[in-house]
């Protein structure tokens, strides 16, 4: 652990800084020492392993480590935090609420599997309005055919990889005759995948995505570069049609209960 990796406010701690240090104790006092190759011991009173047991298996601060879990406000980095997920040995949704909890995003969230993908596409076909599913970089990983025939030339077509929102919007020529206020609109989007987007300036993925859509778009360059920040809220959304009609929905954005790393986005008319 680096001297960036943590940072300690000593006013006191917060509800969320309680809570995960009584979360990370539990796990540590679930644990079998004996899992870890450690003797039970007649001496060991505590449940579980010791803190200073638990710090070595993460290669963190044994002091840092106490901290936390006595609830002091505590900043620890994705790294760390992964390192902890790993040393305590989370399941999957204990580590999204760790995540959670320490108010970052997950650098390694767990890969979809082929199963994931199926059950989203059963979930976007059941839906008659558009409706697609985006992930944290905002591809799209399913979609209906409502949505591929609104947006013909992002999800109506062919293409290599996952067809992705951004690149859409900024770098295709035809999205600002769908999108009706085209630049208030993209100006808005880039404000909110801003907001999505935090706790991911480590990640690769997102990291060249933004370099390659300020090179190519000034407009988001100049978006990006604002710092605007916007929740995703929905609300009205209006496209024009073939005929130069307008096309006007009603957009709803929804997590997924078990999959907290993307979101349903619904258009009804």
């Amino acid at each position: 652990m680096t001297q960036q990796d943590v940072h300690v406010d000593g006013g006191g701690a917060d509800a969320d800084a309680v809570e995960l240090g009584a979360f990370l104790r539990a796990a540590r006092e679930r644990l079998r020492p004996a899992d870890f190759g450690v003797a039970p011991g007649r001496r060991r009173r505590t449940p579980g392993l010791r803190r200073e047991e638990v710090a070595a298996l993460c290669a963190v601060s044994p002091t840092w480590y106490t901290w936390i879990e006595q609830g002091r406000d505590v900043a620890a980095s994705p790294a760390t935090l992964r390192a902890l997920a790993e040393g305590l040995r989370l399941s999957v949704a204990e580590r999204a609420h760790l995540f959670r909890l320490a108010g970052r995003a997950d650098p390694d969230p767990v890969p979809m599997a082929q199963a994931d993908a199926q059950r989203l596409q059963m979930l976007v076909d059941a839906v008659a309005a558009p409706a697609y599913v985006l992930d944290r970089h905002w591809n799209a990983l399913a979609w209906n055919p409502a949505a591929a025939g609104l947006f013909a030339q992002w999800l109506g077509r062919a293409q290599p990889g996952l067809p992705n929102l951004l690149r859409y919007v900024f770098l295709d020529a035809r999205a600002p005759e769908l999108i009706k206020d085209w630049e208030l609109r993209a100006e808005r989007l880039v404000a909110e995948y801003r907001a999505d987007s935090v706790g991911l300036h480590h990640d690769a993925g997102h990291l060249a995505l933004v370099a390659e859509l300020c090179r190519a778009s000034p407009v988001f360059e100049r978006a990006w570069r604002a710092n605007r920040v916007v929740a995703r809220e929905g609300g009205g959304r209006v496209f024009r049609g073939p005929g130069g009609e307008s096309l006007v929905f009603e957009q709803f954005t929804l997590k997924l209960a078990l999959r907290p790393d993307v979101k349903l986005i619904v258009l009804a008319a």
